[in-house]
């Protein structure tokens, strides 16, 4: 026998499915303990042809499928060890990989514990990390396969199966965690469904790269370990582009909703729950930039690294967007309605709360929030009022944003027809941000007492200018200037104006009651404080007044219908001012004249 009739007899035999060596190898799979664990004939009858193999001719050194027939004979044991790899694959993965995608969904921390923290993907601890996918006879079996496999020139064969393998269970992987294909359809989703779908994503993700990824690149580096892709290149990993192929679809398509939410729709309401999948994946850029090696020859994990970085990037430019556009869109809020009775604008609450987010999520929008507010052709940013106690560019754009506020809100106070009313809407407004600024540690310690010291004056300018709107004709009518009358030696009342007085004070400080009743004050103390202010001034005039001229009116009832009021009628109708009641309910209770 020649030595190519020998080598074929070596590896002929496995060629076959029915053969008695053939049917040996099924105990890599089904055969019990003691008989697997005893040196497998296919094992050796490959070792052995390549042993005996001659050197390949230069010709065909660069293809290890040779055309004679102890090539043919090796492709054919080679063949037989890509089938049983296959099988191993597809035969043998421990029911853990469901356990590896469990999802918390009230304790994303016991995701993390559960599939392994963030490590370094070089280091032992990294590997004791994850889950083991497979259990340990059938990984041994993998890499002889493998190596044998690799040895025989066969390398990227081998990780091509293994990467049709388990790219069907990462896949199945993430779908049980929930990441959907990506679509434009996640740019129309309400939205509540918008942030219950990025809520998930962010838990989702954690256990798709520290669990499902991370656990498929421990069992490609326990495989491919220290095997090289191509027989005559060393420096290209197998296990680096066995897991590249596996997970590159995955990893873009977990990506991709992180670049559609990014580059999607911007909305004021979308700020935060970007900042948040932001933090995740930057929180996962490590561990993708580890599992993804940089020292890596393969173009898939740089492309995966690069997408990753770039989705990070690009949900920092959405943040910053976002937070830029909102003040311009504060100051041009179009709505020309007035609201019933000066109460709060519901902009201006809205505006608030969201300062206050803005206040929640300091720390990362500190990071990101580089840049000062642009000034473009408004002089607002570069003015003092943007000052602030704070050195952040984050202080300056909240600044800004209230200051985009006021001057809205000045614009809005200016539909009013009654002036009296415009001050009150201002005054409403101005003291509801002060007194959420002053109540927010993290917004006042942002903002600064100088602002809030302008808020402060500013309020006080907006009652001043009410009370000598609203009141100031009121008490005209209760002044002594103009009754006094001279007939030659004698001085007197004259009646005819005190009767008039008495009849302009009656009339415009009944319309007041009415107007002022259905005005609205929410702040119960500064309620309570315009009440006491405008009573006290008021009973203050017309007390002595009364007390003084009453005697000089006739009695019966021309004298009742001039002099409606007593003190303690006004100090009744006073009760009603700004409830924004319809209809005033002390209204039978006074005005019957005295």
């Amino acid at each position: 026998m020649d030595r190519s009739d020998a080598e074929e007899t070596v590896v002929t035999p496995w060629g076959s499915t029915t053969s008695r060596q053939a049917q040996d190898l099924r105990m890599l799979v089904d055969g019990d303990t003691a008989e697997a664990e005893r040196p497998c004939p296919l094992f050796r009858a490959v070792d052995e042809f390549r042993r005996r193999a001659p050197p390949p001719s230069p010709a065909s050194a660069m293809s290890p499928r040779h055309t004679t027939s102890a090539g043919s004979a090796g492709y054919a044991a080679i063949a037989r060890l890509e089938g049983e790899f296959r099988h191993v694959l597809s035969a043998r993965a421990f029911d853990r990989e469901a356990e590896a995608v469990r999802l918390e969904d009230d304790d994303s921390s016991s995701v993390a514990s559960t599939l392994g923290r963030r490590s370094s993907y070089g280091s032992q601890r990294s590997v004791d990390d994850t889950t083991d996918l497979f259990p340990a006879d059938a990984v041994s079996d993998l890499h002889a396969i493998a190596s044998r496999m690799a040895a025989a020139g066969y390398g990227g064969e081998c990780v091509q199966v293994y990467a049709s393998v388990r790219r069907t269970a990462v896949d199945s992987a993430l779908r049980r965690l929930g990441l959907e294909n990506t679509d434009d359809d996640v740019q129309w989703l309400e939205r509540d469904a918008l942030e219950a779908k990025i809520r998930h994503w962010i838990r989702a993700s954690r256990a798709a790269v520290r669990g499902v990824f991370a656990s498929e690149r421990r069992l490609c580096s326990l495989v491919f370990h220290n095997l090289p892709l191509h027989k005559h290149d060393s420096t290209a990993a197998a296990h680096d582009t066995a897991f590249a192929d596996t997970v590159k679809g995955a990893a873009a398509q977990l990506l991709g909703f992180a670049e559609a939410i990014g580059t999607g729709h911007r909305s004021p309401e979308k700020l935060f729950k970007i900042i948040d999948m932001h933090n995740a994946l930057a929180d996962l850029l490590p561990d993708i930039s580890d599992m993804f090696a940089a020292g890596s020859e393969s173009i898939d994990d740089e492309s995966i690294r690069a997408q990753a970085a770039g989705a990070t990037s690009c949900l920092a430019d959405a943040a910053r967007g976002i937070l830029s556009e909102f003040e311009g869109a504060v100051l041009r809020d179009p709505s020309r309605v007035p609201v019933p009775g000066g109460t709060v604008h519901p902009l201006t609450r809205y505006v608030m709360n969201y300062n206050g987010l803005i206040c929640d999520y300091e720390a990362s929008l500190s990071e990101l929030i580089t840049s000062w507010p642009s000034s473009g052709d408004d002089t607002r940013a570069t003015s003092p009022e943007h000052n602030t106690d704070s050195h952040l560019p984050l202080a300056a754009h909240l600044v800004s944003i209230i200051i985009a506020l006021e001057h809205n809100l000045e614009s809005k106070a200016s539909l009013y027809k009654d002036p009296t009313l415009s001050h009150l809407f201002l005054m409403n407004n101005v003291r509801y941000i002060a007194h959420k600024v002053r109540h927010s540690p993290d917004m006042r310690a942002l903002i600064g007492d100088e602002h809030l010291k302008r808020l402060t004056c500013k309020f006080r300018q907006a009652a001043t200018r009410y009370q000598r709107s609203g009141w100031f004709k009121i008490l005209d009518y209760l002044r002594d200037e103009g009754l006094r009358v001279s007939t030659g030696f004698s001085s007197g009342v004259s009646k005819l104006v005190l009767r008039e007085r008495f009849k302009g004070f009656s009339a415009v400080f009944g319309e007041a009651h009415k107007v002022q009743s259905e005005w609205y004050v929410p702040d119960t103390r500064l309620r309570e404080e315009l009440r006491i202010s405008v009573s006290e001034r008021l009973l203050l005039a017309y007390r002595p007044f009364l007390g003084r001229f009453r005697h000089h009116m006739e009695e019966g009832r021309r004298k009742k219908s001039c002099i409606k009021y007593s003190v303690e009628d006004l100090e009744t109708a006073m009760e009603d001012f700004f409830e924004g009641a319809s209809a005033s309910p002390s209204q039978a209770r006074f005005g019957k004249g005295i």
